[in-house]
């Protein structure tokens, strides 16, 4: 198998990013989780020879091929697993975890068809154990990147040196830019009541309204801080109000599988109606998880006009300048309050819960609209100003 060709300055400006810039700096006290296969091992390496000098102490997990970013279980438990076995997740997996006090996530698969062809209801059952593990990651200061592998440069239609270079250039370049065009954007979501998201349907021609109620939280900029590269402004709406009908038109790959062509309808909150044109069966495997998978956790604008190619990587697709993401499944905590420790952000986080404003779920899973020249995005207002594009970048009309 090919490998990719990146140079030692790369990574090590990669890695410095990611350990400086996304997580905030190590130091003697930190236990840092690095996790990702072994054919991300160039860039794992230089990231656990960089917490080691900072006086850290890196923990780093090897992900079996098989394992789809590093779940709790790997596809063959998925396949041939009984319920009590998902279940039985040993202790010390939950000791680990909870004895991090960062984490990077180095995504990037040699053989993604290897947890590819799961029913949707053994996808339920990796992603239902893994949720706890999901949360206790959120908690801590993370990061995730992607290492450019075959195997993924496979799934994108693209040569590994061209998907290579593309990965590499994106995710050494300074994100404080990013910063700078999202500083004028963020404020509209703190103090806006609504998202109106308006697309056309390609298929009948229909203009589709979603409306969102964005009340209750916060705008939150992403410059780097939990994804490498990054561009987006986001916030979670309120679970139980969103309503409407939105079509996805930018696709996407879940667990290995394309999914494209995504027409969802809500009422209070809830998907009441779906249909992918490509992958309908994981894109009912991913709805049909749990409750909290038929709402919304999350609605954003891609802020990063230096991604000119459009990948079907989550990571990537969403950031793309000019396209709007909303996500199927968890909200975000730290749309809601900014300190999610603290007795008075418990406390919130419970009531908001309860209430049906923060969705928990198993799954949180980004699907991208375009709202550039040819895409199906219409228009997008908070409250009543809308937004456009200019120069890659979203901005107030």
């Amino acid at each position: 198998m090919k490998t990719a060709t990146i140079s030692q300055a790369d990574l090590e400006t990669w890695a410095g990013f990611l350990l400086d810039h996304s997580l905030g700096g190590i130091t003697p006290t930190d236990r840092v989780m690095i996790k990702g296969e072994r054919i991300c091992w160039p860039l794992m390496e230089v990231l656990e020879r960089r917490v080691i000098e900072s006086g850290g102490t890196p923990d780093v997990l090897l992900v079996p091929p098989n394992n789809d970013r590093g779940r709790v279980w790997s596809a063959t438990m998925g396949r041939t697993g009984t319920p009590e076995q998902i279940e039985a997740v040993p202790d010390w997996h939950r000791a680990r975890y909870e004895s991090m006090t960062k984490y990077v996530e180095v995504l990037g698969a040699e053989d993604p068809t290897q947890y590819m062809g799961l029913t949707p209801e053994q996808l339920g059952g990796l992603a239902g154990a893994d949720r706890r593990f999901g949360d206790i990651r959120l908690s801590k200061s993370w990061v995730i990147t992607l290492f450019p592998t075959e195997g993924m440069a496979k799934t994108e239609g693209m040569d590994l040196d061209d998907y290579s270079d593309f990965i590499v250039r994106a995710s050494t370049a300074d994100p404080m830019p990013l910063k700078d065009a999202e500083v004028k954007l963020a404020p509209l979501f703190d103090v806006g009541r609504s998202v109106t998201i308006v697309t056309q349907h390609p298929g009948d021609g229909r203009e589709l309204v979603l409306e969102l109620d964005i009340t209750p939280s916060r705008g939150v900029m992403s410059f780097g801080l939990r994804n490498f590269p990054d561009g987006e402004v986001f916030t979670s709406p309120d679970a139980s109000k969103t309503t409407g009908e939105i079509f996805v038109d930018l696709p996407v790959n879940y667990g290995g599988n394309d999914i494209e062509g995504i027409y969802l309808r809500f009422e209070d909150g809830r998907i009441v109606e779906y249909k992918a044109d490509t992958g309908h069966k994981h894109l009912a495997a991913i709805i049909e998880t749990d409750d909290g998978s038929h709402r919304l956790g999350e609605v954003a604008l891609g802020m990063n006009p230096g991604l000119d190619k459009v990948l079907k990587h989550p990571l990537f697709v969403e950031k793309v300048g000019g396209t709007l993401h909303i996500a199927i499944g968890a909200s975000y905590e730290d749309c809601f309050v900014t300190d999610a420790s603290s007795d008075e952000g418990r406390k919130r986080l419970i009531d908001l819960e309860k209430s049906g404003i923060l969705n928990r779920s198993a799954q949180h899973v980004d699907i991208v609209t375009d709202f550039r020249p040819g895409g199906c995005g219409r228009s997008v207002h908070i409250d009543d100003r809308q937004m456009v594009i200019h120069d890659g970048y979203w901005t107030p009309e």
